[in-house]
């Protein structure tokens, strides 16, 4: 048996997904270059780059260290990162893997969960208050969502301390990948815990075509244990958060734009749908 390739390795089956939704650099036409033939350094090779970047989303490490031996400068790789999120890339690349995913295993869509989360955001320059679980440190609320096919949605201009029903519309409204209506409305749920239990949240819900299971963790420990026959519903959404804790880059928010960290989340939620494609062959890592 091979040795196993480390969590930010990208295998040539992964890049070959990846390689089609690069977005190629086009020169402005109203600007002139004038330059001599072969002065200049020629851009880096889209791979390096995305290589780079996936590296610093696995590791947690700073974008200035980035090893230079294997990736070159990383100002450089930062510069293409931004590029490439103003493009959309990252977005396309986690609906690229949604929709293969849907494609040869298919979606659970007629169950389906949500939940928020805590973090630190200590650099952040945007879209962070007082976190009321850690002391009033200032930290961010980012709710994904669970069953994969939701955005994770970042409280823009807001405090952490707010509940996380309030983003619960703009979660539920952020599906990457479009199902078809299902025939009857009982084929749509929608579970969560009881920090979703308002008449807000139940009008919200309703107005997106769900029937609501919002019930507190307790409850749903005794209604399983008193029918095992039950199934638990919400951990979907759990097993989610504990997926993007694997990304070491994305426990701590160092990113100072929003921006750029939704773009980490993304890539993340692209390798976790690329991961659950039923392959003979695991293409990604981790």
């Amino acid at each position: 048996m091979g040795k196993r390739a480390e969590s930010w390795v990208v295998t040539d089956a992964f890049w070959q997904r990846v390689e089609p939704l690069v977005p190629q650099r086009v020169a402005p036409e109203d600007k002139v270059y004038r330059r001599r033939p072969g002065a200049g350094r020629p851009p880096k090779p889209a791979r390096q780059v995305f290589e780079a970047i996936v590296y610093v989303l696995r590791t947690g490490c700073q974008w200035k260290a980035l090893p230079k031996e294997r990736f070159g400068s990383a100002s450089a790789v930062h510069k293409r990162f931004l590029e490439w999120e103003k493009a959309g890339f990252f977005e396309a690349l986690w609906r690229a893997g949604l929709a293969e995913y849907d494609e040869m295993q298919g979606i659970a869509w007629a169950w389906q969960s949500v939940d928020g989360a805590m973090m630190k955001a200590p650099l952040a320059q945007e879209a962070v208050g007082p976190n009321r679980t850690d002391r009033g440190k200032k930290g961010e609320q980012a709710p994904p969502a669970g069953g994969r096919p939701w955005r994770p949605v970042v409280a823009h201009r807001d405090r952490a301390n707010v509940n996380d029903g309030k983003r619960l519309d703009e979660v539920l409204g952020a599906i990457m990948v479009k199902r078809e209506s299902p025939p009857v409305r009982r084929h749509k749920h929608l579970c969560a815990d009881a920090g979703y239990r308002s008449a807000d949240n139940a009008r919200t819900i309703e107005q997106h075509g769900y029937i609501a299971h919002v019930v507190d963790r307790r409850k749903e420990a005794d209604i399983k244990r008193r029918d095992p026959r039950k199934k638990a519903r919400r951990w979907v959404v759990e097993v989610c958060h504990s997926w993007f804790n694997r990304f070491r880059k994305l426990l701590v928010r160092d990113e100072k734009l929003a921006r750029s960290f939704l773009a980490l989340n993304h890539l993340a939620a692209a390798i976790i749908a690329f991961r659950k494609v039923p392959l003979k062959l695991n293409i990604i890592y981790g």
